[in-house]
């Protein structure tokens, strides 16, 4: 089924709500960062609310997809999206650390069925081979907001406290549900809705969700970019401003540049598909995500008392993961049946989670406070990401393609 299907309005309105959708998760992770200081002052802990934020995150995606392949997008996306605005005034009004955590938990879980439906509507509405282009359109948006949301909590949190700030994300929420109400109409084809009640739920779904070797191949470069990325998030805050003596408003620049590359290579990488393919376009990525590493390897070898090496070699590893993310994101999903996009996206999502949340909780156990280390916890997780990525994008793939094509051309 393609866009056209619905006419060129409904392809124009979902061309707008997905990067809004997408940036749901930004909004309430990068907007939330600079609350933390304030929040551990005035509840006494703030971390594990932003823990136990991304595992439900992931968790809940498992349970979503088949949902939304069950009971179609539009209705578990307008749950989610009231449940992400509840969550985020009772975030607001939370009176204990407790009860910060508890309402944490259910906004991840409530991004989970706006991210899943995001992602499951771009299947059912454009060809396998437009996805990794509407993706990349809708991660743009999603890169322009995590440069802005930063910035924004940052200034909420100064002139209005932190409660505000997660109030701003309940607004944020509702604005969604009333445009989505309005404008998004259900994308699932008609002929799922005779499905029987518990078809879209059974473990056969998954177990054919898993059995793709395209859905394999695809979800490990999605997830290995992003675990690269993540360990850089997880550690970066410790190595630039305890080991090099950043000040925090300065750090801040660094995720914020961050993005910015982020933007610009998700808009190179539409123009990349349009020349190269998705197989020479990771390529080129991959080749990226490995030379970033070994730029911060010889800067931590050569310069070890200077953040420059470091800084390019992230923003070259960034303009890898802007071409890895909407190729593996649509990739994961592109070669399987609309009516099992919810499952694999939800599949896709978790085991993205699960390596990065792995990859940051090893790296991690190499920091303390006096960094006896330096920078190698940070860099050598990325410089290990790149080398798989070079495997995925040089071996697998490929292989992959030729096996498909292999059996194309055996006669039947």
């Amino acid at each position: 089924m393609s866009c056209t299907d619905y006419g060129p309005c409904r392809t124009v309105s979902f061309a707008l709500l997905l990067p809004l959708l997408l940036a749901a998760q930004v909004v309430a992770t990068d907007s939330y960062l600079p609350a933390l200081p304030e929040v551990a002052r005035d509840l006494g802990s703030a971390s594990s609310s932003l823990t136990v934020f991304m595992l439900a995150f992931g968790v809940a995606q498992l349970a979503w997809g088949p949902l939304a392949d069950r009971f179609g997008r539009r209705p578990v996306l307008l749950v989610g999206l009231a449940c992400y605005a509840v969550a985020a005034a009772g975030c607001a009004l939370a009176g204990s650390a407790n009860a910060l955590v508890a309402w944490r938990a259910l906004q991840g879980a409530a991004m989970a069925a706006i991210l899943v439906c995001a992602r499951a509507a771009v299947r059912d509405l454009y060809p396998a081979h437009e996805g990794p282009h509407i993706m990349a359109r809708g991660l743009t948006g999603l890169g322009i907001v995590a440069l802005v949301a930063p910035i924004a909590g940052a200034w909420g949190v100064q002139t209005a406290g932190w409660r505000w700030v997660l109030g701003a994300m309940g607004v944020y929420s509702l604005a969604l549900l009333v445009l989505c109400w309005r404008t998004f109409s259900e994308t699932q084809q008609a002929e799922e809705e005779v499905a029987p009640v518990f078809a879209s739920v059974s473990t056969g779904g998954v177990r054919q969700v898993f059995a793709s070797p395209s859905f394999r191949a695809w979800t490990a470069l999605a997830a290995t970019t992003y675990g690269g990325i993540f360990c850089f998030l997880l550690l970066s805050p410790m190595v630039y401003v305890d080991l090099f003596g950043l000040s925090p408003a300065r750090y801040g620049w660094i995720p914020a540049g961050g993005s910015l590359v982020y933007i610009l290579s998700t808009t190179w990488c539409r123009r990349l598909l349009s020349r190269r393919g998705p197989v020479r376009t990771v390529q080129l990525g991959a080749s990226l995500s490995l030379l970033g590493p070994c730029i911060q390897i010889t800067g931590c070898v050569l310069a070890p008392t200077s953040p420059i090496p470091l800084l390019l070699g992230h923003a070259v590893y960034a303009l890898g993961n802007g071409i890895h993310q909407p190729c593996g994101q649509a990739g994961a999903v592109g070669e399987l049946p609309p009516q099992l996009a919810g499952r694999a996206v939800s599949c896709s999502g978790f085991v993205i989670m699960c390596v990065a949340f792995c990859a940051g909780q090893l790296a991690a156990q190499f920091v303390d406070p006096t960094m006896p280390h330096g920078a190698w916890p940070m860099v050598l997780p990325m410089a290990l990401a790149g080398v798989v990525l070079v495997l995925i994008a040089f071996v697998w793939l490929p292989w992959l393609y030729r096996a498909r094509a292999a059996e194309m051309v055996q006669p039947s």
